[in-house]
């Protein structure tokens, strides 16, 4: 039997095994077989990469940069990115099941990412201030916030990964990037990549492991001075909770239940092919995946045969293959939980048109599935599942669409199609979601805020103001008086 390929973890800029010697072992989801193993960060491992992060934050090789040589070294990241996107997606895809079609046309594109803030390294900006006192010259500037914990789920490692150390390196912070336990060999390999650009040892470290021995020690550490992380709510409730102990200023991309709003006059090709998007796209497997389709009644039953008849010809396979439109669910735990779902959905009256069952044969494969749901209270319409089901609920009005909408704990994607512009400004206006895409759907942009609304977390990655969630304002004053300072007992 030939060796299974290893991952190492990167720390301070050397490869190594973890300090207890705990291995994991990975499997393909479209197969089910073990391929590979990664060594695992133990708390020990954890100081020495924040320990390198504070020393490398404070070391001339980095702190002296200047911010347009920071953004020269995220401009090679970012080619470094595209030349190994094939490679990496080929990765992505054997440890996630993702189709490497979506993986390295993902990764390309992620080295946009990184040149967007390669571009604004140099444009963090501070401010003189009009001040209300006489012979005062007060102005601001904008420091890096310091030290930062970077935790990534499997889903979309690059993308979610480029949100946050794409803006932390072009603010001059030093980041430790964890990557989840499930399929995390992606962001070992992209490692390599980070070294070979250039950056200082320390600078950047990525580890890996389970939560007690990783993922706790790195969130609690008193050394780290901002948590950006993204998975589940349940999580992220532990990491608040360990913030306390470092004060750690937290951000929180989160999971969602996202509405797509389909009103009557809505272009119903588009609007199907929006809603295969939000839902049978990357499997199911998306933060943002539009799971609970609110349908105008009067075109329920036409937007249900058009969904049908294009669904029919979705090719389910192989996630390396090309043909393939829909792979494997990263894991077993996923396929148990769909299907306990689809269950109790049926028992509340739910319709199953097409679907529902996992597909026989090797892997985590599941049939896309489109549920008619009886009522609000389904389950198909509460649970995040992470997998290919698409639930369907008729309204009435527009009222009644945007409060079955809003009705959610979650409030991170949202999407409306019709042709009615003045219906698309106000209907978006009251979604409480952080993102709304119009006769679209699932898009992204560096340029553009990602983040959600209540249980959905708090905090935006992408676009210019995310660069300044990375630094911390220092005000300076200067009195430019050429007399003694006056009465020490007197607040000026």
């Amino acid at each position: 039997m030939s060796q299974l390929p290893h991952f190492q973890i990167y720390v301070d800029g050397a490869w190594t095994e973890g300090h207890a010697g705990q291995t994991m072992t990975t499997q393909n989801p479209a197969t089910g077989e073990d391929w590979a193993t990664f060594a695992c960060a133990a708390p020990q491992d954890v100081d020495r990469a924040i320990a390198a992060a504070r020393r490398a934050l404070n070391d001339p090789a980095w702190r002296d940069l200047s911010q347009t040589q920071r953004g020269k070294l995220l401009y090679r990241l970012a080619e470094l990115i595209e030349e190994n996107a094939q490679e990496l997606g080929r990765i992505e895809t054997t440890d996630s099941g993702k189709l490497l079609a979506e993986t390295s046309s993902q990764t390309a594109y992620v080295g946009d990412y990184y040149r967007y803030y390669a571009g604004l390294a140099d444009k963090i900006e501070g401010a003189v201030l009009p001040i209300d006192k006489p012979n005062m010259h007060v102005f601001t500037r904008r420091e890096p916030i310091g030290v930062v914990a970077a935790i990534v789920p499997w889903n979309a490692q690059m993308f979610l990964t480029a949100t946050k150390l794409g803006p932390a390196l072009a603010a001059g912070c030093t980041v430790v990037l964890k990557a989840s336990e499930i399929a995390p060999a992606p962001m070992l390999a992209f490692a390599r990549l980070i070294e070979q650009a250039g950056f200082p040892e320390g600078v950047v470290s990525v580890i890996t492991g389970d939560a007690e021995n990783c993922a706790i020690p790195l969130t609690r550490h008193p050394d780290v001075d901002r948590i950006a992380f993204t998975g589940g709510p349940e999580t992220a409730r532990h990491v608040v909770r360990n913030s306390a102990e470092n004060f750690a200023v937290t951000s929180l991309e989160l999971g969602g239940k996202s509405p797509i709003l389909v009103f009557e006059d809505a272009d119903l090709e588009g609007a199907a092919n929006g809603l295969i998007a939000g839902n049978f796209g990357a499997s199911g497997q998306s933060c943002v995946a539009g799971s609970r389709g609110l349908v105008h009644r009067p075109i329920l039953e036409q937007l249900i045969a058009k969904i049908k008849e294009k669904a029919a010809n979705i090719v389910v396979g192989d996630p390396m293959d090309a043909a393939s439109q829909l792979g494997p669910l990263c894991t077993a735990a996923q396929i148990e939980k769909t299907v306990a779902t689809l269950t109790a959905a049926k028992a509340q009256g739910a319709t199953i048109h097409f679907g529902g069952k996992p597909l026989a044969q090797a892997g985590n494969y599941m049939a896309p599935t489109m549920v008619e749901c009886a009522n609000a209270e389904t389950e198909t319409l509460k649970v995040e599942m992470f997998a290919p089901v698409m639930s369907l609920i008729p309204f009435e009005t527009e009222e009644e669409a945007i409060a079955l909408a809003n009705e959610s704990s979650f409030g991170l994607g949202s999407g409306v199609f019709t042709q009615n512009l003045a219906r698309a400004h106000r209907v978006s206006a009251r979604l409480k979601a952080g993102i709304c895409w119009i006769n679209t759907y699932r898009a992204v942009s560096p340029i553009a805020p990602f983040g959600g609304y209540g249980q959905s977390g708090y905090g935006r990655e992408a676009g210019i103001d995310a660069i300044h969630e990375y630094t911390r304002t220092k005000t300076t004053w200067i009195n430019t008086s050429d007399k003694p300072m006056a009465n020490p007992f007197v607040m000026r």
